[in-house]
């Protein structure tokens, strides 16, 4: 997978590319299914990093990182910017919008992504599974580490 053709995604089954904004609003759109997630900057363009994001301080941890890790962390040339799986796209991807909207809730992974500016500009899709989705989700990793040299941005691990 190249990780930047939108409609190679759309052809390998990703569904829904919704702006965060438009899921803060309205997320009835969620299938409450098993399923990976991607985080796509869809323009690919350059973004601008945040001191303090908008991500919630679940039991008290702040969320924040350097200005130094952030840059060091960003990938170049590719929308995705964050790959993540759930055993119920609808229940984890509201989740990680609430810890987005500073909520505290417990959603750690791909906070990077509410350090970036315009984080609200960024676009959703996924893609339903019957299989474990983190198999899946290794997958998509050991696939953009492949052709990048590194996990996607905001992924902290493998």
């Amino acid at each position: 997978m190249t990780f930047n053709d939108i409609n190679e995604l759309k052809n390998t089954g990703f569904t829904g590319f919704k702006k965060i904004s438009e899921l803060f609003l309205d997320s009835s759109i969620l299938p409450d299914t098993n399923g990976v997630y991607l985080v796509l900057n869809i323009d690919n363009k350059p973004t601008e990093f945040l001191t303090v994001g908008s991500g919630g301080h679940f039991k008290g941890k702040d969320p924040n990182f350097s200005l130094e890790k952030l840059e060091t962390n960003w990938v170049d040339n590719t929308k995705v910017v964050y790959i993540g799986k759930a055993t119920s796209l609808r229940s984890r991807l509201r989740q990680y919008l609430g810890f987005g909207q500073g909520k505290n809730i417990g959603h750690y992974g791909g906070r990077l992504i509410w350090q970036l500016k315009d984080s609200k500009d960024l676009v959703v899709c996924w893609k339903s599974l019957t299989t474990d989705p983190r198999e899946y989700e290794a997958e998509l990793i050991r696939q953009f580490v492949s052709v990048y040299g590194c996990r996607p941005y905001a992924n902290l691990r493998d």
